[in-house]
């Protein structure tokens, strides 16, 4: 382990050069940053305005009235010059700014691009823009207030193609604002590291190195796992502990507790699956996974909930009897020992206590999560950039390691192209996997060019293939070495999230604290069969919030914006019945994910989202956000009770009606119409499951009950992908138990084939 208590900030990981963007033209990135402006624009006093085309005016009153609900609404508003600063600033002069949009739109899928591409071509022609706008004029050449008008159009517009782009185009822009803009940053108080960092541990992998070289290079190995996360990690440490060669390989690279966390725009590059940027195919939902050294518990929240009853029967009723074995138990109390996984020394934050308080003046059920902390209070906020402390005992913390040390090897920066076959028997067998090593440059880093860089093919033979790539790509690497099993990328559930933010009269800081150590779970059963939702908090990095925050004019969104120091944020999260599926982009084979919310799903997702607002009414939200196009905020009107009053009869007769209060009855109303659907309402998810179903019979999945696949002799699936449905809740400790169940068997097969070699 190496030491780095001497630093005092994060060592910066540097983003790589962006490449080249004439994947639009000239005309389609005017029209595309015209619309990014229209979003948050330069605003000033009409008195004050010097650019006619791109700064969006208000009156003075209007200005006045700003400045005066930003004093009346925060503990600690900014002065006027500072408040004028703020709203004067404009997205697009920001360099660090451009250079985000464009690193994301670099980073989608071509055929994603192309489409847009397309529309902005369109919207560009006169005829385009007239349809678009009502005005003939090309729309960059518009000026801001009808831009502006044109996106509010665009979202109550009945054609879905203008509220889905303006979507795209809205949350983009607020992405951007909020991880790039330094005097929101400096007025809002956000820090990537707290002012006492002092980052833990780090590991030496001593990670495989090839010289460069025309000639591939050949590894021998017992044991070849694709995947280095929750899945991959815990079968890896198995599997040396018991005596066989295991070689461990990822596309991803390794952070050092030192180098995190990281800038959201490095965490973006080089932690999650498509630059942190993924979307649903036709835009409904917005997804995260982790794609980098450690996977997904890299970048997880820590939460470690058991798989619960109801699940385990619903799995072994589908011929899984093993869910509701002892042995199954075993296996999950085995990873939750081994990762010190308690609740016992939580220390809650705001969120996490609304969550628990609120619940218990409503009569709710709620409890804390177990943490993986290995009994440490971790109170971070921003393990969803990397944990610096080293205290989550995810795969870089624990697993690895500790497979390491029994022996196991590593490659990073190995992209497996496939898995190989020998058919020479008549049956299918997995011998192995081949791919293309990346390795750093001469200075360790990983942001120059590949082409800088040593990149070597590699094959690795082996008498076992795990692939532990995760939901999203273990059914890609399964179609690209031509398995043809139908089921192969479909089943995708996501636990589909509906988010909902409330301010409070406090200066909250919700980025500080444990991300979500709290869970409301009266809700979950909703149709009798255990699909509903569990009410959490989510992670407060300004953009994983902001990013759904809703915008009905650029003058409202800044406001509001200002506020999220005294925001909280929670989320609805579903255990989606319906599905979809993954399959690879026909132009340059990325990952496309085909999901839709289902109308059985949304109205799970809107009773919690119900729920969660009557959560903040009743802990004293003076303001609360669903995230829905369609809905209006909720504004208080009513006077909170001091504390020392709430116990207190009111000598007048007069009762506080809690969440009776007839303006709030009435809201809720409009909310529960809205029928969160999208375009209106956009939903996000952090959990991928079911791409690899495990199943009881060759026709109704993908792997067998110990994770074989049926297809093939010697390949193993170990990852959520495998799930038979939604879990129902995080998905981690379900994930590591099921690859500990399946690891062991794999020992048991090797040590069963050495006898047999031996006779």
């Amino acid at each position: 382990m190496g030491l780095t208590h001497h630093l005092t900030a994060p060592i910066p990981t540097q983003l790589p050069e962006l490449g080249p963007d004439t994947y639009f033209s000239e005309t389609q990135w005017q029209v595309f940053l015209a619309l990014i402006d229209a979003v948050i624009p330069s605003i000033v006093v009409e008195s004050e305005i010097r650019d006619q085309k791109n700064q969006l005016r208000i009156t003075q009153p209007q200005y006045t009235e700003a400045f005066d609900h930003t004093k009346r609404t925060m503990k600690h508003p900014p002065e006027y010059e500072k408040f004028q600063q703020y709203l004067e600033t404009r997205l697009l002069d920001n360099p660090r700014a451009v250079q985000f949009l464009k690193r994301t739109i670099q980073g989608i899928p071509n055929s994603d691009r192309k489409q847009l591409g397309g529309i902005l071509s369109i919207i560009a022609t006169r005829l385009g823009s007239l349809a678009g706008t009502g005005y003939c004029t090309p729309l960059y050449e518009l000026p801001v207030h009808i831009r502006e008008s044109t996106i509010q159009a665009w979202n109550r517009s009945w054609l879905s193609v203008w509220p889905t782009v303006g979507n795209v185009i809205m949350k983009l822009a607020k992405v951007c604002f909020a991880q790039t803009d330094p005097i929101f940053l400096e007025l809002s108080d956000y820090k990537v590291a707290p002012d006492d960092y002092r980052p833990g541990p780090s590991f030496d992998f001593n990670f495989m190195q090839f010289e460069a070289g025309s000639e591939p290079e050949t590894i021998d190995t017992d044991v070849v796992i694709v995947g280095s996360g929750c899945g991959g990690a815990v079968c890896a440490k198995v599997l040396a502990e018991a005596g066989h060669k295991v070689l461990v390989v990822d596309k991803g690279y390794y952070f050092p507790s030192s180098q995190l966390p990281m800038t959201t725009e490095a965490a973006n590059e080089f932690l999650y699956e498509g630059n942190g940027a993924m979307q649903s195919a036709n835009g409904s939902v917005t997804i995260l996974a982790g794609s980098c050294w450690g996977g997904g518990g890299t970048v997880n929240w820590s939460v470690s909930l058991q798989p619960q009853g109801f699940l385990r029967q619903e799995w072994a009723d589908q011929g899984l009897g093993f869910f509701t074995t002892q042995e199954f138990q075993y296996c999950i109390d085995r990873v939750c020992e081994f990762m010190g996984v308690s609740d016992a020394r939580i220390r809650h934050n705001h969120r996490a206590n609304v969550i628990l308080d609120g619940s218990k003046k409503l009569g709710w059920s709620a409890k804390a999560c177990p943490q993986n902390s290995g009994g440490a209070e971790h109170y971070c906020g921003n393990c969803t950039l990397g944990c610096f402390s080293n205290d989550k005992q995810g795969p870089t913390a624990s697993w690895l390691p500790a497979a390491a040390r029994a022996g196991a090897r590593f490659i990073e920066g190995f992209n497996v192209s496939e898995v190989l076959f020998d058919e020479s028997s008549g049956s299918k067998q997995a011998v192995g996997v081949l791919g293309t090593w990346t390795s750093r440059d001469k200075h360790g880093k990983v942001h120059t060019p590949e082409s800088d860089r040593v990149q070597k093919q590699v094959k690795i033979r082996a008498k076992k293939v795990i692939v532990a790539c995760g939901t999203l790509q273990s059914p890609l690497l399964l179609m690209r070495s031509g398995l043809k099993n139908s089921h192969i990328g479909k089943n995708l559930h996501l636990h589909p999230v509906g988010q909902l933010s409330a301010s409070f009269d406090e200066d909250i800081k919700g980025w500080e604290g444990g991300i979500l150590t709290s869970v409301c779970t009266s809700f979950e059963n909703l149709d009798g069969k255990g699909h509903g939702v569990k009410l959490e908090p989510t992670s407060m990095v300004p953009y994983m919030f902001l990013h759904g925050h809703p915008w009905q004019s650029a003058l409202q969104w800044k406001l509001d914006a200002l506020r999220c120091r005294q925001m909280d944020s929670f989320i609805a999260i579903s255990r989606d019945r319906d599905t979809g599926r993954v399959y690879p982009d026909p132009d340059d084979g990325r990952l496309i994910i085909d999901y839709t919310p289902s109308a059985f799903d949304r109205k799970h997702i809107l009773a919690g989202l119900v729920a969660l607002a009557k959560l903040c009414y009743i802990e004293g939200a003076t303001e609360i956000w669903p995230f829905a196009q369609n809905v209006p905020s909720f504004v208080r009107r009513s006077k909170l009770a001091n504390s020392a009053s709430k116990l207190e009869p009111d000598e007048g007769g007069i009762i506080d009606q809690g969440i009776n209060d007839p303006d709030f009855v009435a809201w809720l109303k409009v909310l529960e119409q809205s029928g969160v659907s999208f375009p209106s309402t956009t939903f996000t998810s952090a959990h991928q499951m079911g791409t690899c179903r495990m199943s009881a019979h060759p026709a109704r999945g993908v792997v067998d009950p110990e994770g074989r696949a049926w297809e093939a002799q010697g390949l193993y699936v170990a990852d959520a992908s495998v799930f038979p449905s939604a879990s129902g809740v995080n998905p981690m400790i379900t994930n590591m138990a099921i690859a500990d169940w399946i690891a062991r068997g794999i020992s048991r097969d090797l040590k069963k084939d050495v006898l047999r070699a031996a006779l």
